[in-house]
């Protein structure tokens, strides 16, 4: 599903406008980044919680090379899900 798609099944389900439903997923995305940011997590009731980790710094080997890389820390965003939402993927029926 893309971004469109996404707009279009959420403006469907709650009877909003394309554009205003466009808005909020915007907003929304906004507080995510902003958020993420300043390293905080984002707990969503039912659906998981994004949270960002710290990534040490560590050395690579490139593979063709074979040159040590001194590879900087930096933070990445991880999500875990929900119990809910893993128990909804267990007894989902495949098509």
């Amino acid at each position: 599903m893309d971004t469109k798609q996404l707009i279009k099944n959420i403006s469907g389900k709650t009877g909003r406008s394309v554009d205003e439903t466009e808005k909020q997923l915007d907003a929304l995305i906004n507080v995510f980044k902003e958020r993420c940011a300043e390293e905080d997590s984002i707990a969503i009731p039912g659906f998981g919680t994004f949270e960002p980790r710290k990534r040490q710094e560590r050395i690579n080997i490139h593979p063709s090379s074979g040159k040590r890389i001194l590879i900087p820390p930096k933070v990445v965003l991880t999500f875990k899900m929900s119990a809910i939402m893993k128990q909804k993927l267990r007894t989902k029926q495949p098509q």
